[in-house]
């Protein structure tokens, strides 16, 4: 990546401090995107996009900082609260379900496996909702959930965003998580066996071939999050100009192929299982939204 890595390592942990202290400024978002909007210009991703992660003691993150071809404005309108948080985070493979609590406190969401499974058989993560600043110049919202599967605790995801122009938005999304003993013994298991060959984005080096090295791990799973919630957020939006009866499908069918130009990284299913598997679970959430929590 065309970022120095003490730079990168700086802005994660400044993303890392203002987690900690849920409140950031429209002058700091200014004077982040001033540091690395010409490296956006160059990225490897084929879009604007520079992604980093980091693990320190028990706990690790990811953040992504992206520029999206969106308006502030609907930006801010299509990510004002928990039920519009659920229209984008469901595109998620791993997101069975996602319930917005009564009066926008928060949100569920329920996290199984790569295959069709009911909500009752999958993993609840109950998130409260935060609207830190939402100004014409400036959008903070931060989702906590206390506990998590697996013995992992204390999940953050904090959304940042600003307009550059009249037609688009600069993002900064950072996802993380801390973990236990236990939750480090489970995370090992699965990282021998499942997750066994799977890698994140960063380039660690190069191999003998001359391929790129890249990190796996904690660090691994948490930029392969990070950027599938980069990129449903990006497909929630685009699809928001669509008539409301044909958004859900219109944002899987963007979700599964830009989550395609990664497929070292982020291929699972196939395009027909993945949407055949979405369009069950995404009416089951539209149903669902309205009822209990």
């Amino acid at each position: 990546m065309n970022l120095s890595r003490l730079a990168f390592v700086s802005l994660l942990f400044v993303a890392a401090v203002h987690t900690e202290a849920e409140a950031g400024s429209a002058a700091e978002i200014r004077a982040t995107y001033a540091s690395i909007g010409g490296q956006l210009a160059n990225s490897p991703f084929g879009r604007p996009l520079a992604l980093e992660s980091g693990e320190a003691g028990n706990r690790v993150q990811g953040a992504a900082y992206a520029v999206l071809d969106h308006p502030f404005a609907q930006l801010r309108s299509g990510l004002r609260g928990p039920r519009q948080w659920c229209d984008a985070l469901i595109l998620h493979l791993n997101v069975k379900d996602c319930r917005a609590a009564p009066g926008g406190r928060g949100l569920a969401l329920f996290l199984g496996r790569k295959r069709p499974e009911p909500p009752e058989d999958a993993q609840r993560l109950g998130f409260t909702y935060r609207a830190v600043a939402d100004a014409p110049d400036y959008l903070e919202t931060v989702l906590r959930a206390e506990r998590g599967p697996a013995g992992t605790h204390d999940y953050r995801i904090r959304l940042e965003a600003m307009p550059l122009d009249a037609t688009h938005s600069f993002l900064v999304l950072s996802y993380s998580y801390a973990y236990g003993i236990a939750a480090r013994i489970a995370l090992k298991g699965y990282l021998a066996t499942f997750g066994a060959g799977k890698v994140g984005f960063t380039i660690l080096g190069r191999q003998a071939d001359g391929e790129p090295r890249y990190v796996g791990g904690l660090r691994g799973i948490v930029e392969r999050n990070v950027m599938r919630y980069y990129l449903a957020i990006g497909a929630h939006l685009g699809a928001l100009s669509a008539p409301p009866e044909a958004r859900a499908e219109l944002s899987m069918r963007d979700w599964f192929a830009a989550t395609e130009r990664y497929p070292r990284q982020l291929h699972e299913l196939d395009r027909s299982d993945y949407l055949e598997m979405k369009r069950v679970e995404c009416r089951r959430q539209a149903g669902l939204l309205s009822r209990a929590y």
